[in-house]
């Protein structure tokens, strides 16, 4: 298929798009041209840094998260920003901050995001395990311990 199949996809995933406050979604996000531009751990650490802020800011509650090298898995409870806004402000902020120490230019993600709402509360630890669970699923540790882009609320005693 070529390129413009793929655009359209994403803009008819994009419309009708709702963001519930209180909601826990689970959302992906995929550098461009599946670069991985997070196998550079340090460079992970900015994207950690505006995970971070935009939780600490309220605008969501950060559950549980992977980054791996070319995408991110974050399973968050949405707070007062809408889906959209909220994912344009994490890839926007990272790429500049990961751009400007790594001296790279342009785009560091594809266009959009995924994301799907869990609509049942005895999904979320088993959705929060299939997240943290990816670097073993890739290959890239032997054990989870072994990997340190990832966390979960669960580790630091809040439910």
């Amino acid at each position: 298929m070529d390129s413009s199949h793929f655009a359209h996809r994403g803009h008819a995933l994009r419309s009708g798009r709702f963001s519930e406050r209180g909601r826990i979604y689970l959302l992906t996000a995929v550098t461009l041209h599946r670069q991985p531009i997070f196998g550079d751990w340090q460079l992970a650490r900015f994207l950690v840094a505006e995970m971070r802020r935009l939780h600490d800011g309220m605008h969501l509650r950060s559950l549980a998260w992977v980054i791996m090298p070319d995408h991110l898995h974050w399973l968050i409870q949405l707070e007062n920003m809408p889906l959209e806004k909220l994912m344009r402000q994490l890839k926007s902020r990272s790429a500049i901050s990961i751009n400007h120490y790594s001296g790279r230019t342009g785009r560091l993600w594809q266009k959009g995001f995924h994301d799907h709402a869990l609509r049942h509360a005895d999904a979320l630890l088993p959705t929060a395990r299939y997240i943290v669970a990816n670097p073993l699923r890739a290959g890239l540790v032997r054990h989870l311990a072994d990997y340190p882009l990832w966390d979960a609320v669960w580790l630091q005693g809040q439910n």
